[in-house]
C-alpha cells in the first residue's frame, strides 16, 4: 500500500471523529440552553415574601395547553418550596405566567475535508460540503411575581429556548428545566 494513502485514511478518520464530536456537542447544547433574564423593582425588600399562590386570572390567559399550564405550575411550586416559600390561601405574593412561541430556522454549513488551494473554490479537496437546515419552535416563558397587597409586579423572570419535545415526559422535563433556570435568578442578586 502507498504510504500517502495510509496517511489519507488516518486524516480522514480523525476529521470524521472531530465532526461527529462537534455535531454531538452542538446538538446537546442547543437543545439544553435556556436563555434567562430577569427584572425587578429595586425598591422592594424581597425578604418580606414568604408565601405564594397562583394568580388564576393571569394563568388562564397563557397561550399554552392546560396540560402545559399544570406542568409549569407544578415546576414553579416545587422551585419556590425549595427556596423556602409556602403555598397559602392568604399569600404575600401572587405568581402568574405568560407564554409566547415562534418558529425558528437554524442553517449551518459544514465544509470539511483536506487539500490545498489558494482561495475560495480554487482548490482540490477530498471531503464534502454539508448544509443543515433545522426548524424548531422557540418558546418563551414569563414568570411574574406580584405583591398581593399593592397589586404590583415586583419581579419578572423570562426564559427562552428550543421546544422540540413531543413525548409528555420529555416535555415535562424541559418545562422543569425552564422554570428552574428562571427561578434560579430569584431573589435579585442570586448567582446562577
Amino acid at each position: 500500500m502507498f504510504p500517502f494513502l495510509r496517511t489519507f485514511n488516518i486524516i480522514k478518520t480523525m476529521k470524521s471523529l472531530k465532526l461527529i464530536a462537534v455535531i454531538l456537542i452542538m446538538s446537546l447544547t442547543s437543545c439544553a440552553t435556556v436563555k434567562v433574564v430577569s427584572d425587578y423593582d429595586t425598591k422592594v425588600n424581597f425578604n418580606e415574601y414568604k408565601t405564594f399562590a397562583f394568580y388564576k386570572k393571569g394563568i388562564d390567559k397563557a397561550a399554552v395547553s392546560d396540560l402545559d399550564k399544570k406542568r409549569i405550575m407544578r415546576a414553579i411550586e416545587a422551585e419556590l418550596i425549595t427556596k423556602g416559600f409556602t403555598k397559602s390561601d392568604n399569600p404575600d405574593m401572587l405568581v402568574s405566567i405568560f407564554t409566547k412561541s415562534r418558529e425558528r430556522v437554524n442553517i449551518t454549513q459544514n465544509n470539511f475535508g483536506w487539500g490545498w488551494g489558494w482561495g475560495w473554490r480554487n482548490s482540490w479537496m477530498f471531503g464534502r460540503e454539508n448544509m443543515n437546515v433545522n426548524q424548531y419552535t422557540e418558546g418563551t416563558l414569563f414568570i411574574d411575581f406580584i405583591d398581593k397587597t399593592k397589586n404590583e409586579l415586583v419581579w419578572q423572570g423570562i426564559g427562552s429556548g428550543a421546544l422540540k419535545m413531543k413525548n409528555p415526559e420529555k416535555r415535562e422535563e424541559r418545562i422543569r428545566t425552564f422554570v428552574k433556570e428562571i427561578i434560579a435568578t430569584y431573589p435579585p442578586g442570586t448567582e446562577k
